[in-house]
């Protein structure tokens, strides 16, 4: 079975946008969890809203589970809290190479000030101390990734040229990925 390259990291750190750009660099599939979801079961703000964050959770899961045991292996873009379940961490451990894009909670405050998005686990409360604490409480999920792109000071295509090089350092096939 081939490996996915699944980028992890904190809400607004980036993974869907450079995700999406590495697959098409490396000729292979996309997918983003968060989108999965919002496509079978509805936004994501009204499912935290009227079914609960523990649904969503397993609507993620369920996700997860589809790309990853698919026969098409490509770049998945994780949801921020998608690690906080043993069994996704456990799904990603066997078959995907795991890649934490790091971008510090000051980061993640300016972007999330500059887009109209929802989070649902911030809701009411968009405050660098909130995120700090979500972050902090998240940070051993993340680190345990095979690769650390410290994303802050870097473009989105440096970003992507790191991992580039990550996996080529690494001896990983990039034509693996996909088809």
């Amino acid at each position: 079975m081939k490996r996915h390259v699944a980028l992890v990291g904190f809400m607004a750190s980036g993974k869907s946008t450079i995700g999406r750009k590495l697959a098409r660099k490396l000729g292979c599939a996309f997918f983003d969890t968060d989108d999965l979801v919002v496509h079978e079961h509805g936004e994501v703000a009204a499912i935290f809203s009227n079914e609960g964050e523990a649904a969503f959770r397993r609507y993620e899961r369920a996700a997860i589970s589809g790309v990853l045991e698919s026969d098409v292996a490509g770049v998945v873009a994780l949801g921020g809290g998608a690690l906080t379940i043993e069994a996704n961490r456990e799904l990603l451990r066997d078959r995907a190479y795991r890649i934490f894009i790091k971008a510090s909670p000051e980061q993640i405050m300016a972007r999330l000030k500059r887009t109209r998005q929802t989070r649902p686990l911030l809701a009411g409360n968009l405050s660098l101390t909130a995120i700090k604490e979500l972050y902090d409480r998240r940070m051993p999920l993340y680190a345990s990734a095979e690769h650390i792109v410290e994303a802050d000071r870097l473009s989105g295509r440096e970003v992507i040229d790191d991992i580039i090089t990550w996996l080529r350092t690494e001896k990983i096939e990039l034509g693996a990925l996909g088809r």
